[in-house]
């Protein structure tokens, strides 16, 4: 997965053999629906319908037409995520990666004919090894790089050959640029690219973890989750744990940029973890995840609300678990979201979609 900060877990779309055809469908794919109630507070939260259930399901994004869904799941008893695409109501669940590797952060592209997301195929078949527990809670740096496919995952093309983490990619809203995280030159930077992978452009440089970005709605600014470490023992903390393709993400604040990178600017400071952040339809407020508001042991992330100007926190969502990765419609009449709650077991995270109520 890429830098997914999920309760659950701590939180090769395609083989060379198969680089011309569509991966197997996966027949265990099983679509499910069922309508949920709200929790009390919950009053921006219409009709609730769990699409999922079962296994690790997280990072859901909408098509351009809002009428589907791409996420990236462990059902069935994977070890490591694949790529599913699914319709808004639960239906028509199809696997769209091979099962080959790792894979992540998928995103709809031209025009809804294709998708793209991050895999380590290439490094490796099979599921990159997890990080030694007694490290306590980081992520593994897996050495992703991105591919585009067709929806049902034929048709590959890799967009880029860094071999080290390049991942978290989101598409701007014009459909001519990505927007993603890489390692390629030494530290958690964002980047843009071309949708085919060219013009590569550089727009963090500050030491630290810049990432999960994503596009306002005109496409002139980006928002996105970072650290930045403030004195030499956080520094050289930050720097060990790089050197061995680990990072801690127990420390991020939302903030904000020009979509060249210009005027980089912190738009929260409420300690914790706060992440996944996306605008708003009309490109003037933020929803994004935080544990600020609890003890971060307890697991408990929720959905808030905050101006552009940092001015104005609202919390969205009252379940006592996780709550994460939120995304409205391109039509701003729905929100998608992970949580767990409705979990059957501990270590279930399933995708939900509401009726926004502004």
């Amino acid at each position: 997965m890429s830098l997914s900060l999920r309760v659950t877990t701590a939180a090769a779309i395609f083989a060379a053999a198969a680089c011309h055809r569509a991966p197997a469908t996966d027949v265990s794919a099983t679509s499910f629906s069922r309508i949920v109630a709200a929790e009390a507070g919950e009053r921006h939260l219409g009709p609730i319908r769990q699409i999922t259930s079962g296994g690790e399901n997280a990072e859901a994004y909408f098509s351009a037409d809002g009428r589907r869904l791409i996420f990236q799941s462990t059902r069935n008893g994977r070890t490591c995520d694949q790529q599913y695409v699914v319709n808004v109501d639960g239906s028509a669940l199809r696997r769209v990666s091979s099962g080959a590797g790792k894979t992540t952060c998928g995103y709809f592209m031209d025009g809804d004919r294709r998708i793209f997301f991050a895999s380590t195929h290439a490094a490796d078949t099979a599921c990159p090894p997890r990080p030694d527990p007694s490290r306590g809670y980081v992520w593994g740096l897996d050495p992703f790089d991105l591919y585009s496919a067709r929806t049902d995952g034929s048709s590959p093309r890799r967009l880029t050959s860094f071999g080290v983490y390049t991942a978290e990619g989101t598409l701007s809203p014009n459909g001519r640029t990505i927007v993603f995280t890489s390692l390629k030159d030494g530290d958690l930077d964002l980047y843009t690219m071309s949708v085919d992978g060219s013009s590569i452009r550089r727009l963090t440089t500050a030491l630290g973890y810049d990432g999960g970005a994503f596009f306002s709605p005109d496409g002139k600014q980006i928002v996105y989750r970072a650290w930045h470490p403030t004195d030499s023992v956080e520094l050289a903390r930050y720097q060990g744990l790089l050197a061995q393709r680990l990072v801690r993400p127990n420390r991020m604040e939302i903030w904000i940029m020009n979509a060249d990178g210009t005027n980089q600017r912190q738009i929260t400071s409420l300690g914790g973890a706060n992440f996944a952040p996306f605008f708003t339809p009309d490109g003037r407020r933020i929803i994004f995840s935080s544990n600020h508001h609890t003890d971060p042991r307890a697991g408990n992330f929720d959905l808030f609300l905050v101006g552009i100007d940092g001015k104005g926190l609202e919390q969205i969502t009252f379940d006592a678990r996780f709550d994460g990765f939120p995304q409205f419609s391109p039509d701003g009449s729905k929100l998608v979201w992970a949580s767990n709650r409705h979990a059957l077991n501990p270590r279930e995270t399933n995708i939900f979609v509401a009726q926004w109520r502004p």
